[in-house]
């Protein structure tokens, strides 16, 4: 049975809002200074766990469109992230991530023939502007490599988004299995990286332990999984308008964990990217993935969404 439309919605929503609470993890409980082997110990831990309870690997062309998603979601992108987060000012890095519907929208275009809309264009425009008012601070002289960084991990997550969606799932595998391959390859190839930048893993206390453990399991293992789920039954679009929940999860957080005041232009920013997320949820609604979870064929032509195939094979009998 499907999962009506509000419910999926509020399931795939709480991966950018568990991500909100990485920040407040990461200096609240980890060592400093460790950005690339807090991304291993997100991404490897997890995808095994996942590969362990799907019990299925690649078959084919899929361990190359695995390794791909993994390089994008996961293995690019969290480098990427940290390295714009430790080098950018006043959230910039968050700003320019809440462009991302921005690109998934021109991406989609491209890749799966969706053009977009003057709404979801200007809704798009709503939610980058609301999220700066809630995060940007007062700072000086830009750098310019955190900004290339910031601009390359937001385009890298777009990119692994409309593909995941292009490409769908093997038929017979569920979006558990799609998430574990990805996380797999994507911690696999943080690894080396995180050794020769960082040097051997740090030692770590009870609190580091947990703050690890929360965001292996919590953090991505099943918030990947409700990301990607949510990709394949909704438009890429759709579910990249829930990003900017992320940021601004973080500023609630900040506000209700660390005593850190809320300003009027930031509540602002918050209604107006609230609003633009709950907006982004009306726009490109019908296209592929729209409807029930789409799977493609062995041949890896797409496939029609559950429900039609079995229409169809009901009619035939």
């Amino acid at each position: 049975m499907a999962v009506p439309r509000p419910a999926l919605i509020a399931l795939t929503a709480l991966a950018p809002v568990s991500w909100g609470t990485t920040y407040a993890v990461t200096t609240e409980f980890l060592p400093a200074d460790r950005p690339l082997f807090t991304g291993l110990m997100r991404a490897l831990p997890a995808g095994l766990l996942l590969l362990a309870l799907a019990r299925t690997l690649p078959r084919g062309a899929w361990w190359g469109k695995a390794a791909a998603l993994g390089a994008l979601n996961i293995g690019a992108f969290f480098p990427l992230l940290f390295l714009s987060a430790y080098r950018l000012p006043g959230g910039l890095a968050a700003v320019v991530g809440s462009a991302g519907p921005l690109f998934v929208a021109g991406l989609s275009a491209v890749l799966l023939g969706q053009r977009p809309t003057r709404r979801t264009l200007l809704t798009g425009a709503v939610a980058a502007f609301g999220v700066s008012l809630v995060v940007l601070r007062a700072a000086g002289a830009l750098d310019a490599l955190g900004v290339l960084a910031a601009l390359a991990a937001t385009v890298s997550m777009s990119a692994g988004t409309v593909l995941t969606q292009r490409w769908g799932r093997p038929a017979g595998v569920g979006p558990l299995a799609l998430t574990g391959w990805q996380l797999t390859a994507g911690g696999l190839l943080i690894a080396p990286l995180a050794f020769l930048v960082e040097g051997a893993p740090p030692a770590l206390d009870g609190r580091a332990a947990g703050g690890y453990l929360y965001l292996a399991l919590a953090n991505t293992a099943v918030a990947y999984w409700l990301w990607f789920r949510g990709i394949g039954r909704m438009t890429a679009t759709q579910v990249t308008f829930l990003g900017p929940l992320s940021p601004l999860t973080a500023a609630v957080v900040g506000w209700a964990a660390f005593g850190q005041a809320l300003t009027p232009v930031q509540l602002v920013g918050m209604a107006l990217a609230l609003g633009a997320t709950v907006a982004g949820q009306f726009t490109g609604r019908g296209g592929p993935g729209a409807t029930g979870d789409v799977t493609r064929d062995g041949a890896g032509e797409a496939a029609r969404p559950k429900e039609v195939r079995a229409a169809a094979g009901t009619a035939r009998r």
